[in-house]
């Protein structure tokens, strides 16, 4: 590897764990560059995600005050995006890529959606829930909602924080700060155990990884600073517009 190629990584890791800890799709920036250093697709994903773990890990560490009680509900909520991911990084070994690749546009187009309107979408099926005399366990650790999209996050990743941000920001009824931890959280969890695997099978290369894994950590902790301070309403029209483009890019990545 040469100095050139390892200062682009490192370089853009750096901007991948900023994007991640603020609102996702730090693929967009991180796996290209791995792509750049003539990594084959599915080595490029799994190097991805064992560099991208500790950025996100630490970010969500970094606001920690903000995370869920750590109850049984938040056992499960580990437990859930640990083997959700697992499942999902087996099948990225098994199958090939662009048959789950083709439903990343649409599954962006949705989460950004989401997340725009996740207050009142929120206040709405609550209210719903209430008028049939129920109440609705819709929060940040409610297992339905964990295992399908940790199962996308292992098995591809590629704007997985869009994603879990808007289903967490209607749990939290549009409190992007408390949603933004619980996504950095399960994000880590996410490709902390997709990583496991890819370990095991010895599917990683590991120079370009820790290379990039350097950055992503400083990145991260740049992130989530920022989070902590930015109006809610800046992140919203934020997390809205990357999710945008993210799902432009993507659609016209694997559909033209």
């Amino acid at each position: 590897m040469t100095l050139a190629t390892a200062l682009m990584l490192f370089l853009a890791g750096i901007g991948g764990g900023v994007l991640t800890s603020l609102v996702g799709g730090a693929a967009v920036i991180t796996y290209p560059a791995l792509i750049a250093t003539g990594l084959p697709p599915h080595t490029a994903v799994c190097c991805n995600m064992v560099a991208s773990f500790p950025g996100s890990f630490f970010a969500a560490l970094s606001d920690r005050r903000q995370l869920p009680p750590l109850d049984r509900a938040f056992a499960g909520m580990i437990v859930a995006s640990c083997v959700g991911a697992a499942l999902g990084a087996l099948l990225l070994l098994a199958t090939p890529q662009r048959v789950f690749a083709f439903l990343v546009p649409p599954l962006l187009g949705f989460a950004t959606v989401l997340f725009a309107f996740a207050g009142p979408i929120g206040n709405w099926l609550r209210a719903r829930a209430e008028a049939r005399g129920r109440s609705i366990d819709f929060s940040v650790t409610n297992l339905k909602m964990l295992l399908p999209v940790s199962f996308y996050g292992g098995y591809f990743g590629a704007g997985v924080g869009v994603l879990i941000l808007a289903v967490m920001s209607i749990a939290t009824r549009g409190d992007y700060r408390s949603a933004n931890v619980a996504k950095n959280l399960v994000t880590s969890l996410n490709t902390g155990a997709a990583a496991v695997v890819f370990i095991a099978k010895g599917a990683v290369i590991w120079l370009p990884a820790l290379v990039m894994m350097a950055g992503t950590i400083i990145g991260g902790q740049i992130g989530a600073a920022l989070a902590k301070t930015a109006p809610r309403h800046v992140m919203r029209i934020a997390v809205t517009a990357v999710g945008a483009l993210l799902t432009v890019y993507f659609a016209w990545e694997y559909w033209f």
